[in-house]
């Protein structure tokens, strides 16, 4: 019989019941049944999310919330008696975010909802200006004599979406025709638009650089989820005027105006600091082995996010993980056979740039690696694992799971050998160096569409009664591993052959975690 929660209205809010006991150990092993109950019904997930998520929010690389951060690590592992440290392996380019107020001011007043993007700088105080797009022209000779109608304005960059409802609501509610013909209609559009770029002869990383040099007083652009409100934020290019990201509706707003000739005009007035190179640091707790402390069980989650939510599920989720499990390990689990890390990667969005830090400074750990269990991809329970491409692994993640609660295993999906995923996460940087990085995948609650580098990524989209289940998971896994008598093997497979080189494959996600790996100093 499938469990379902019981619910309770508690102060007007609608609460979870604690889950019941699990009935389904297939081992009497009391450690897993210690670590069932202080998981299940002594969580501290909600009194540790609340400061990380609130108080100090998104945590961009270089920004002093990064470093509050850290800092707070460090404290909460103290209070547990876990020793941590924050560990710098190098510096980013550091910026301090302060308040957005971008209104418009004609035809008619309305205060819109916008983002700067990472690294903008700011405006010195309030800026007024008038709205133009990209011109279409034919040619980049055209373009550049267009250029100097840019100054003192601010230039919408994006593709002005013809609609801002999500596709589900069209393909629910639309006659089969009027959503073909809005489709068609799209796809056409966007073709014309992405014509109109091509046709300045300027790449799409350099064109806020050419139009900041030109005099534009701004960019403004929309980078639209496909969801209700939702607007992915990234970095800026340009350097010395602010790049905004406005939502999909004030910037459709915003193109209809000036494409109808009606005259808006937009004041900003955007803080920021930039704050030279500063120290970057990965936060690393340690519980001591006490037989083999030269062999490692690592807990694994980046702590960086992007800046325009909290970091709730890009991963606050995966770092609530592994801090739980960590509590968790240290209360019923104290003197591990094997040394348990947890790592708290920064730069993962700029390229796994602490995990690879970390791998590179520590050969002794990728050595005696045992595993390495990593979760970054939202709050949903853990749906998916694979063998990383080590043809071996899966003799020992059998043996972990099947010693699990069903409750914990019953809708897991497993792939063996499988291959690091393309584009990755952190486990990468160890999978790379042949060393056993396991990814726990997780449900994706919406997660690419609605919260996944976006301005909705907060607290109120984390679901604990899923992520307790996650900690739990990942704190069995991690004593099963410790005490595990056998290493985990580690031959890889054959990547098959490149169609167009007829060599065999470089590992993708080793690719991209490299791509960006020289980017901070050493």
């Amino acid at each position: 019989m499938k469990r379902v929660a019981r619910l309770a209205v508690v102060g007007g809010a609608l609460v979870a019941a604690a889950p019941a006991a699990a009935q389904t150990f297939t081992t009497p092993d009391p450690v897993l049944q210690r670590i069932w109950q202080e998981g299940m019904h002594n969580s501290q997930l909600e009194v540790l999310a609340q400061p990380l998520l609130d108080s100090i929010g998104p945590r961009l690389t270089g920004t002093p919330n990064l470093k509050a951060g850290n800092d707070w690590l460090v404290k909460t592992y103290a209070g547990w008696g876990i020793p941590a440290r924050n560990e710098v392996y190098g510096t980013w380019k550091g910026w301090q975010q302060g308040y957005l107020h971008v209104d418009l001011l004609t035809p008619r007043v309305r205060t819109l909802e916008a983002y700067a993007l990472a690294w903008s700088p700011g405006t010195n105080g309030p800026v007024t200006g008038d709205v133009v797009a990209l011109p279409d022209v034919k040619s980049p000779a055209e373009f550049k004599a267009w250029l100097p109608q840019v100054r003192g304005k601010f230039v919408l960059v994006s593709f002005p979406q013809p609609t801002c409802r999500p596709d589900d609501d069209w393909e629910r509610w639309a006659l089969p025709a009027d959503w073909s013909q809005m489709q068609a209609a799209r796809d056409s559009a966007r073709a014309a638009w992405e014509a109109r770029l091509a046709n300045t002869g300027v790449d799409g990383r350099q064109l806020p650089r050419v139009l900041e040099q030109a005099g534009a007083r701004g960019i403004i652009s929309n980078r639209w989820s496909a969801g209700w409100g939702v607007d992915k934020v990234f970095n800026a290019h340009a350097q010395t005027v602010p790049e905004i990201d406005v939502s999909c509706e004030d910037y459709g707003l915003l193109y209809r105006l000036q494409e109808h000739r009606q005259h808006p005009t937009l004041r900003v007035d955007a803080q920021a600091r930039f704050l030279g190179d500063v120290p970057i640091a990965n936060t690393i707790a340690e519980i001591k082995g006490t037989e083999k402390p030269d062999e490692y069980v690592v807990l694994s989650a980046h702590f960086d996010s992007w800046h325009s939510g909290s970091g709730a599920t890009d991963n606050g989720t995966g770092t609530l993980t592994m801090l739980e499990a960590a509590r968790i390990l240290k209360k019923v689990y104290p003197r591990p056979k094997r040394t348990i890390l947890i790592g708290h990667w920064a730069g993962e969005e700029q390229g796994l740039n602490g995990s690879r830090a970390f791998a590179h400074d520590h050969p002794e750990v990728v050595t005696g690696l045992q595993a390495l269990f990593n979760q970054d991809n939202g709050t949903g329970r853990v749906r998916n694992m694979s063998g990383s491409g080590l043809v071996d692994a899966g003799q020992a993640l059998a043996r972990w799971l099947s010693r699990v609660p069903t409750e914990l295993t019953d809708s897991l999906q497993l792939s063996f050998p499988g291959t690091p995923a393309g584009g990755g996460s952190d486990h990468a940087s160890f999978v790379c160096a042949s060393a056993p990085g396991f990814s726990l995948g997780s449900l994706p609650w919406n997660y690419w569409l609605y919260t996944w580098h976006t301005q909705r990524d907060t607290y109120d989209k984390v679901v604990f009664a899923e992520v307790r289940r996650n900690a739990v998971l990942t704190a069995m896994l991690a004593y099963l591993a410790s005490e595990d008598p056998e290493r985990v093997a580690r031959a890889q497979r054959v990547m098959p052959s490149d169609r167009r080189t007829g060599q065999p494959m470089s590992w993708p996600a080793c690719q991209d975690a490299a791509r960006d790996f020289t980017q901070y100093t050493r």
